[in-house]
């Protein structure tokens, strides 16, 4: 199985441990939602899964591969791809330059710009010559999202990809995640805030709280109470 799996690990910067035997799995043609609120290791659990922090124990698997120790760009070349919180584009690289950052670990043949990221954001089409800085938030939210995808990846990992967005463009970014799942199969692991984005788009729904996991579910257990209160600040 090519899933994601993330096996009991742990995560310090230093003497703070920010993760604490976190556990999960994100099924190939499925999305995962990680959700919970500001400052409960989130963005740390992403870092370990695309190489940007290591985790101090545990394990982390993709495509059958144990992906502990390896770099960015070898977790890139073994097909993740990474939205970051804040999309940090280049903000002096046009639009097609941007997207062309993508082309890093793919083989010659396939450095191209794939239609579909067209036909999911059309805007981007219509500015390739911009400079991405001159773009709006959303926009750019679009671009990153794009830039990640010509790397054709089979795991789509997203931090936070509606934050400081306009709800149309929430609207577009929803309509493009489920229409990945549904015609890539690739693996989805989206992190989010936004209890209403998760609850329209995910199969399956894990919340953190102070480093750990303390509720995983279907989507439709994200109106109990009881799972409600972690997520109200």
């Amino acid at each position: 199985m090519s899933e994601l799996v993330v096996d009991n690990i742990n995560l310090h910067y230093g003497a703070a441990q920010a993760l604490r035997g976190v556990s999960l799995v994100a099924p190939m043609g499925k999305i995962t939602c990680v959700l919970g609120r500001n400052g409960v290791g989130k963005s740390s659990l992403l870092r370990a899964i695309t190489g940007q922090h290591p985790a101090s124990a545990g394990e982390i698997r993709f495509a059958e591969k144990t992906m502990n120790g390896m770099a960015p760009y070898q977790r890139a070349k073994l097909g993740v791809g990474y939205v970051p919180q804040g999309r940090e584009i280049f903000p002096l690289l046009t639009v097609k330059e941007n997207l062309e950052t993508g082309y890093a670990p793919l083989v010659r043949k396939d450095r191209f710009i794939p239609d579909d990221i067209f036909s999911l954001f059309p805007v981007l089409q219509s500015m390739l010559g911009r400079r991405g800085g001159d773009l709006s938030g959303g926009q750019q939210q679009q671009l990153a999202i794009g830039r990640a995808l010509v790397m054709r990846p089979r795991l789509l990992v997203l931090d936070e990809p509606t934050e400081g967005i306009q709800p149309s463009i929430i609207k577009d970014i929803g309509r493009a995640i489920r229409y990945l799942r549904d015609s890539t199969g690739m693996a989805i692991l989206l992190v989010e805030q936004y209890l209403d984005f998760c609850r329209e788009l995910a199969d399956y729904v894990y919340i953190m709280d102070r480093g750990e996991i303390v509720h995983e579910g279907a989507a439709e257990t994200l109106d109990s109470a009881d799972v409600r209160r972690h997520l109200t600040v």
